[in-house]
């Protein structure tokens, strides 16, 4: 069998041998882009590059990305329990910035596929952007697969739900400044799956049914939302995406994704502890095999289990294959994790919803009759699963309507998702111009700060809508009314003095070398990028940035709290500016 080591190597190696420079991946929690709680793809720390800024290692980059989906419109944690859904996955993704284009990319990767990594021509299909009226069929790659030698029934043209790619949607969806384009994705028929006539008459790519996998996603990213329009980019760009647990399930021939190395022996392990077979309980295995990856990795990038964003992910997952492995054992404790994993944090969260559980079950003996709404706020107020209250309810000769359980939660994430948009709207991936003044701003802001509290200041963290900024720095405490009005008197003096705001680019131990400010070392390729505002400032940062500070309005910091041993976080605006 093949490993997923392997076939993430054989990629890496295939495009840096066409000159494509391996990046770092970006963490799976992003310090400055508050838009999301997780990198979800691969090309999400790239965008700016993506809208024309220079990248450090040039225009050519490949990686392997860690993502982490588990916010999306329908719940990814819950579509986790089939072949192919995953929460955590890794992204093999190459990028051209306005260099090659259509003919490269689906040369090169039909290469990788039939001659590299051996998958057989006759497994493959293709799909294409059909065109809406305004983006026109895309002729052109479909010509680019005809002289490669793919039959034309093995060809299917699709519409923006299928054949479109932006972080939001159709281009209909995009909002003010998204970047998306056309896409000629990639399949792999397991011939001996059977279609399932339930998904529709014919089997075509992108059904459902389990017979077709897509292994790859060509990206022609060219266009952004602007004025409610259309409108090309400055430089035409490839993204490809393609998951390493995929492709490595279809290098292997098998339409279990769980299958593969990455998932199997955690699998086994549980298999034989709790003496159950994978193929009478193949969905309940998947989700526990794809949570405990996920939590790990989450634990791995530094969160911990909390009830909010991050820390919550992570706590719904851990908890969540606790209550699957009730149907193998009715009290799974501690120990009985432990067979599986070793991560302290997990344990100690298993302990911790066992608790939870037992005084759940307290508040479900006091409740004679139970219905949706009650069902949900035991869910919600004691992290009691709907499967266990079900289970209780039913040993009485009760039911729950799930209908009005459905209901409750449905309300609940509106108004979740209602607090996330004032959270994150319009963060720093957006570009807008608001957001890059106040991205600009951070840096004059941070040296400001340790102009007048002194080098022990660093950036901790930052947050950055179109409305304001938020900052964090160590300080032992809060600043006092004077510190306040002198930091943000030295942040407007250089704002007056109109300092040009330049870039370079260099490697990192150079940048260090050269005084400039850099705090998250891990997180930082060879070749960094360095911004210098006048004398003032100088930090190693990605962008995007005004180009003179003369661009920026007058600068009102307007809270400050201590949030933590040695730590302040700051709140600032800019007024009458971009």
């Amino acid at each position: 069998m093949t490993t997923s080591d392997e076939v993430r190597e054989k990629y890496l190696k295939f495009f840096e041998s066409r000159g494509h420079k391996r990046i770092s991946p970006a963490p799976l929690v992003l310090e400055n882009d508050p838009t999301t709680l997780f990198t979800s793809s691969g090309m999400q720390p790239l965008v700016p590059y993506l809208m024309g800024e220079s990248h450090p290692e040039g225009v050519r980059l490949v990686d392997s990305q860690p993502t982490i989906r588990a916010q999306g419109k329908n719940d990814d944690i819950l579509e986790v329990g089939d072949s192919r859904h995953l929460t955590y996955f890794e992204m093999l993704g190459n990028w051209s910035l306005g260099d090659y284009f259509k003919k490269e990319q689906l040369e090169w990767v039909w290469e990788l596929y039939t001659k590299v990594l051996k998958i057989p021509k006759d497994r493959l299909y293709v799909t294409l952007f059909e065109g809406d009226g305004v983006v026109e069929k895309d002729l052109v790659s479909y010509g680019i697969w005809k002289k490669l030698k793919v039959h034309e029934d093995r060809i299917f043209f699709y519409g923006a739900k299928e054949n479109w790619w932006s972080r939001s949607g159709t281009p209909d969806e995009m909002p003010e400044g998204e970047i998306g384009g056309p896409t000629s994705e990639i399949f792999y028929e397991f011939t001996e799956v059977p279609h399932d006539k339930k998904f529709g008459k014919e089997c075509h790519p992108n059904c459902d049914c389990g017979r077709f996998l897509e292994i790859g996603n060509c990206v022609f990213m060219i266009y952004k939302k602007t004025a409610g329009k259309l409108k090309e980019l400055p430089k035409k760009n490839v993204d490809f995406g393609g998951g390493l647990e995929r492709i490595t399930a279809a290098v292997n021939n098998d339409p279990d994704v769980f299958k593969i190395d990455l998932y199997w022996p955690a699998i086994q392990k549980i298999s034989k502890y709790f003496e159950v077979d994978y193929e009478d309980h193949k969905k309940t295995m998947q989700i526990i095999a794809d949570h405990l990856r996920a939590s790990l990795a989450l634990i791995d990038n530094g969160v911990e289990p909390s009830n909010k964003q991050q820390g919550y992910v992570l706590r719904r997952l851990i908890r969540r294959i606790v209550v699957k492995l009730k149907e193998f054992k009715k009290n799974v404790e501690v120990g009985d994790v432990e067979k599986f994993t070793s991560s302290k944090v997990i344990l100690a969260e298993v302990g911790k919803f066992n608790i939870t559980l037992k005084k759940g079950l307290k508040q479900v003996e006091k409740i004679k009759n139970i219905d949706g709404k009650s069902a949900f706020d035991l869910y919600q107020s004691y992290g009691f699963p709907l499967e266990l209250t079900a289970e209780i309810f039913e040993d009485k000769g009760q039911k729950i309507d799930l209908e009005e359980f459905k209901a409750e939660f449905e309300k609940h994430k509106n108004l979740s998702r209602s607090a996330s948009a004032g959270t994150f709207k319009g963060g720093l991936a957006d570009s807008s111009e608001k957001t890059t003044a106040l991205h600009t701003v951070t840096h004059l802001l941070h040296a400001s700060l340790r102009k007048v509290l002194g080098d022990s200041v660093s950036q901790k963290g930052s947050n950055i809508t179109s409305e304001r900024l938020r900052f964090d720095f160590s300080h032992p405490q809060k600043l006092t009314e004077k510190e306040l009005k002198e930091v943000e008197s030295k942040v407007n003096e250089q704002i007056d003095k109109k300092l040009p705001v330049k870039s370079s680019e260099m490697d990192f131990e150079g940048a260090k070398k050269l005084g400039a400010l850099a705090f998250f070392e891990g997180k930082y390729g060879e070749k960094v990028k360095v911004y210098n505002v006048g004398d003032f400032s100088s930090e190693v940062c990605g962008g995007p940035h005004v180009k003179n500070t003369s661009f920026l309005g007058r600068v009102k910091i307007i809270k400050q709290d201590k949030i933590g041993s040695g730590l302040i976080r700051v709140y600032a605006t800019v007024q009458n500016g971009s």
